[in-house]
């Protein structure tokens, strides 16, 4: 089982360590497979923006983008990309923190390589269903607010 995390942006200060221990709860107790291999990047607007223009099709940054690897294999295999700076400003538009938002993006992710997809409306709900499910559970199990890392002096 592999589980690497990617930070290459420099707007949100994350808690990395506290991120993998969400990841690492989130995958062995509501994605029960028995092998793993995940990497979660957190990218800046601009590669974003690369990366959903390159395999979407689509102009401008967005949330999230998952790649499911998984083919054959058993388990759970892909790349999910995050964009904290999107989740800043969503954060804003919701009225949540981009702490949470992450997490939601993780989850989203997580839960697309489970084989939820949220194309057609009837299966979009109940895959936001989820989301909130789980968002809720992990919110009452860790401080989502402390994955924000003080920044050095």
């Amino acid at each position: 089982m592999t589980l690497c995390l990617r930070n290459r942006q420099h707007v949100c200060p994350v808690d990395l360590r506290l991120f993998r221990r969400i990841l690492d709860h989130l995958l062995s107790h509501h994605f029960k497979n028995a092998e793993y291999e995940l990497c979660f990047h957190l990218v800046a607007a601009s590669e974003m923006a690369k990366l959903n223009e390159k395999f979407l099709n689509h102009a401008g940054p967005t949330d999230v983008i998952t790649f499911d690897h998984t083919g054959d294999n058993s388990g759970v295999h892909g790349e999910i990309f995050i964009c904290p700076e999107v989740a800043v400003s969503q954060a804003r538009e919701f009225r949540t923190s981009w702490q949470e938002e992450v997490v939601r993006y993780a989850i989203h992710g997580l839960l697309h390589l489970q084989g939820h997809d949220d194309l057609a409306a009837a299966a979009r709900r109940k895959m936001k269903r989820e989301e909130e499910r789980l968002l809720a559970e992990v919110a009452k199990r860790f401080a989502l607010a402390r994955l924000q890392r003080s920044r050095p002096k």
